[in-house]
């Protein structure tokens, strides 16, 4: 039981550092709720944390040798290693890389949905997938009416502009864009009374006064309720509310 709880809690540990690195570097909030990424971890983490002090409990022995406790406890420990490499893994394939602004929404895109052979077609600076949180991007018009013809076969077989690099653009090349979707939260407020303590709330949260504020609908993967406040001058995100943002 000693041995077993030295290393549950040297487990714990490791897997406090890695919740730290999940939660506040590859997936800051909200962005851990909306692409499950929290389920995901916790998963990750409840096997690694039972397994290793559970095989301790039982292949501990003080009758041992110290050879035959090393070889048990490197045994376990890779095994461990293993689970929470693999699992890490997994997390960080889904990962929040990019946000993009796409007609009337912005759309938060993983790791794992950009194709890795189209990040060269992304401009220059947009080529590599950050590892500290989604970058903000947007969507370029189509070059032609063969392109756009294009695109919408593209996007009937779930391929959406968000999600091809050749398509993204700066941010800053969107804001107008941006801006003209954007609706006043007087409209949200109309249409989701309910959700009132919600939007006021993310008003604190952004800081500023509710006419210098304008939102749209928060997506990715399959969620579809959520909302991002944005700056009603800079087009800049800051803040976000569940709430289902399609009126």
């Amino acid at each position: 039981m000693k041995a077993a709880t030295t290393h549950f809690l040297v487990t714990v540990v490791v897997a406090a550092l890695a919740a730290v690195l999940v939660f506040f570097v590859w997936y800051p909030w909200p962005f851990y709720e909306i692409v499950a990424g929290r389920e995901l971890f916790w998963l990750v983490i409840g096997v690694d944390v039972v397994c290793g002090p559970l095989l301790t409990l039982v292949l501990w022995n003080p009758a041992k040798s110290a050879r035959e406790l090393a070889l048990d406890m490197s045994m376990i420990g890779l095994i461990q290693i293993a689970a929470l490499a693999y699992g890490m893994s997994t997390v960080t394939d889904t990962r929040p890389v990019r946000l993009v602004f796409e007609v009337d929404r912005i759309r938060l895109v993983s790791a794992s949905e950009v194709e890795p052979n189209r990040l060269a077609e992304a401009p220059e600076a947009l080529r590599s997938l950050p590892w500290t949180g989604p970058v903000l991007v947007g969507i370029r018009p189509p070059k032609d009416n063969q392109e756009m013809l294009q695109s919408i076969d593209l996007s009937l077989a779930g391929l959406e502009p968000s999600l091809r690099p050749g398509w993204w653009q700066t941010y800053a090349e969107s804001v107008p864009e941006v801006l003209k979707a954007a609706r006043p939260l007087a409209d949200l407020r109309v249409g989701r009374p309910e959700s009132t303590d919600r939007i006021d709330k993310a008003i604190r949260a952004a800081g500023r006064s509710e006419e210098e504020l304008l939102w749209l609908p928060l997506t990715g993967g399959r969620s579809f309720d959520w909302i991002v406040l944005i700056h009603g001058a800079t087009a800049q995100p800051l803040a976000y509310a569940p709430i289902d943002g399609f009126l």
